[in-house]
């Protein structure tokens, strides 16, 4: 029954309570049927026939397979120029110029055309139908979700620019040449206003009347809504109007006002498309199919919510697929619903699907008997019907004032659907709208809102401190929150984020302490290199003494002071960066008492104060084991190496001992994300900082686990329910070692929580 719905309703139908209703909303949405069908089929650039076996067989289809009870399956505005961009780009009229005998002029093929051009809509339909089923069979139901209303509305209003100059042919009478592919509009629109002088005045009458008629006569419709049963037919009663008029003033002949032509009687028989076309026609399909099914879907789902009932997405996509798919066996171009019919069957009383099958029996008597009768009918009164039935997707242009102020995102995405589809045409436009609608989600999630969180008192609530003033901190605690989900894209930001709202700039912490380390490295390496030297030296030292015992040996500091006082005075000690120390372990030989330069120069032979990080630092520097002090730029890098405080490198002393990630605001988490999270906690632990997850989904639970994140340093025991249970073991944890304990608001036993 869910695949064949009518089986679960029909038996049930009670022909008392439905019947009646039923028959009058058909015949009203029937009536309106004729005149949309045979106009939509211009918009098409199919012969009026087409437009009314669109409006017979798609509804009978619908009312097997369908679910909503209450949208009228048809031809539609936007559809329709869709299907004629196709149409008019694979068969254009200069496909089909033959040479006339007389004056050896070329003529469109009209004949010709109009079949080839035919042959592509019904393969293009049959083609977006098949993928609307596919679609609805693997439960791809929800691709109309990302079609948001801003988008819908914003193309339906730009495709009724595309229909408006399409018809300015119709109602002024002129022929201009049409284009394809982006700028399309731009270049028809342009060669429209270059024929303006050639407008045809007996034409553009004909369109004035009929539109200044049409446009009374549905005001007074409107004006009278709610005392009438059901609306006057108004498109219908002016094509019979118009008819009857052309026939008998004979504009055709005397005034050379185009007109419908032949419509033949009766129904065509099924044929199977041409399949070859499907290469060309595969992105038209795909897109006609996306948009048919987003009109539908959510018109039905408006229907059903307001008269309490469900509507399947997965099997609408499947039923207005088959309708499609063969329909266009039977000659039909691509159809959805219909808001203003859909809205007639509603308001008239229409409660099933019994109305779309009473109005599918109107549309066939006239195909069979009365389609003869409109052959008279001008072509300029079908386009003035599109261009006033287009008056309520004018109003969305309202929308803009409505979006600045509710939502600036929603505006651009509205714009620039609007302008794309104007410029790029109404494939390629939906498909950049798309796109640019899904890049400003992804633009938002990677620029969130990042929060330090606090106690409310006396409650378990904690919320951002910048924008509630009663909160508090939590004492040695940071609570840190992000407003979207963390992954690829915003993973580093988050980081950021954190080392921001922290206070903490863990990269240069971690430098410092990691320089430190190597330092002390370096000191225990020369140390161990000292210490061998001066076991050498006094080996070296023993076997001098015996050879050399009357040689005499003279101390650092004597010959040093003799020399000082007969070549340098007190300033020149200080220029020289000389440093009086105690040394009686260094033993030098002076190469000379003064250079070139003016400098003294001294060798010194392994050894060294342990604490002169000068002589360290030089010693390490260069392999062997002499080294001139001449120059003093690597004595002086040791230096500012050594007053390098942590106080310089930033916020070193730190009241923090625990930081709590709130992740309740994550539905996900990728594998970049999940590295990012484990050096969050491998970084902050080597400054003695913990790092807590609290509100953690189960299902992001399962992909931690899936990716690793936990082993032997990172456990389960860093997750918490909630913020406030992992304050609170924080606070038992660590608080009271450096800080005075914090008493929760409400009084819980901590150990149960554990």
């Amino acid at each position: 029954m869910s695949s064949l719905p009518v089986l679960y309703w029909l038996p049930k139908y009670s022909v008392w309570d439905y019947g009646m209703p039923d028959l009058i909303s058909g015949i009203s949405v029937g009536i309106m049927h004729l005149p949309q069908g045979m106009a939509y089929a211009l918009l098409a650039s199919l012969p009026p026939v087409f437009g009314l076996y669109s409006s017979l067989y798609p509804a009978l289809i619908y009312f097997f397979f369908g679910t909503s009870r209450h949208i009228s399956i048809g031809t539609f505005t936007v559809l329709s120029i869709m299907v004629g961009s196709v149409t008019e780009r694979l068969a254009p009229d200069v496909a089909f110029l033959k040479n006339n005998g007389t004056n050896f002029t070329a003529e469109v093929d009209i004949t010709a055309r109009d079949s080839y051009r035919v042959q592509v809509a019904a393969a293009t339909t049959v083609l977006g139908g098949l993928i609307q089923v596919v679609l609805g069979l693997v439960k791809f139901g929800f691709v109309g979700t990302y079609l948001s209303e801003p988008l819908v509305r914003a193309y339906t209003t730009a495709a009724a620019g595309h229909a408006v100059v399409a018809q300015l042919k119709n109602i002024l009478g002129i022929s201009p040449t049409r284009f394809s592919g982006p700028l399309s509009l731009v270049y028809t629109l342009k060669d429209v206003c270059s024929l303006l002088p050639q407008t045809h005045l007996p034409t553009l009458v004909v369109s004035a009347v009929s539109m200044v008629f049409l446009i009374a006569a549905k005001e007074l419709n409107s004006f009278l809504s709610s005392k009438l049963p059901v609306p006057i037919p108004v498109e219908l009663i002016t094509i019979v109007a118009a008819t009857l008029i052309s026939n008998y003033a004979y504009l055709n002949s005397n005034y050379t006002v185009s007109v419908v032509g032949e419509i033949p009687s009766g129904l065509s028989p099924p044929s199977v498309p041409d399949v070859s076309i499907f290469g060309e026609v595969i992105g038209d399909a795909f897109a006609l199919a996306i948009v048919g099914y987003a009109i539908s879907i959510s018109l039905g789902k408006t229907f059903a919510l307001k008269h309490g009932y469900k509507v399947d997405s997965n099997q609408e996509l499947v039923a207005l697929g088959l309708s499609n798919a063969v329909g266009g066996f039977f000659q039909c171009y691509s159809v959805c619903c219909s808001m203003s019919r859909s809205l007639i069957q509603e308001t008239t009383g229409g409660k099933t699907q019994m109305a779309g099958v009473a109005s599918a029996v109107i549309v066939l008597v006239t195909i069979l008997k009365l389609g003869a009768l409109f052959q008279e009918l001008p072509k300029a009164v079908l386009a003035v019907i599109v261009f006033v039935n287009l008056k309520g997707m004018f109003k969305q242009y309202s929308d803009i004032v409505t979006l600045w102020r509710r939502s600036k995102f929603d505006l651009v995405v509205w714009l620039v659907t609007w302008v794309s589809t104007l410029l790029l045409n109404l494939d390629l436009g939906l498909a950049a709208s798309i796109s640019f609608a899904l890049l400003t989600v992804i633009f938002r999630t990677q620029l969130p809102t990042y929060s330090v969180l606090g106690n409310v008192p006396g409650t378990e609530l904690y919320v951002d401190i910048e924008t509630h003033r009663e909160v508090r901190e939590i004492p040695g605690v940071t609570i840190f929150r992000s407003s979207a989900t963390v992954y690829y894209a915003n993973a580093e930001l988050y980081l950021e984020a954190l080392k921001e709202k922290s206070g903490l700039d863990i990269s240069k912490m971690i430098i410092y302490k990691r320089r430190q380390e190597a330092k002390q490295k370096r000191r225990e390496r020369r140390a161990e290199r000292r210490a061998k030297r001066q076991a050498k030296r006094e080996r070296r030292a023993q076997r001098a003494a015996k050879q050399l015992s009357a040689a005499p040996v003279f101390s650092v500091e004597e010959e040093a002071g003799g020399w000082m006082d007969t070549s340098i005075d007190g300033n020149d000690k200080e220029d020289q960066g000389w440093t009086e120390r105690e040394n009686g372990t260094v033993f030098v030989i002076p190469t000379s008492p003064r250079a070139t330069d003016g400098h003294c120069r001294w060798e010194y032979l392994k050894g060294g104060d342990p604490d002169c990080t000068s002589l360290g630092w030089m010693s390490e520097l260069q392999d062997g084991d002499t080294t001139t002090l001449g120059s003093s730029s690597e004595d002086t890098l040791s230096r500012d190496l050594e007053r390098v405080s942590l106080g310089s490198l930033g916020k070193w002393t730190w009241d923090i001992h625990s930081i709590i990630l709130d992740l309740s605001t994550a539905n996900f988490i990728d594998t970049v994300a999940i590295k990012t999270m484990k050096n969050i906690f491998q970084d902050f632990s080597e400054i003695d900082v913990d790092i807590y997850m609290a509100g953690c989904q189960a299902s992001v639970v399962e992909q931690l686990e899936l990716g690793d994140f936990f082993s032997e340093s990172i456990t389960k025991r860093r997750l918490f329910a909630s913020v406030h249970d992992a304050v609170l073991y924080c606070l038992n944890h660590r608080g009271a070692a450096s800080f005075p304990r914090y008493e929760p608001s409400v009084d819980m036993d901590i150990s149960t929580k554990l």
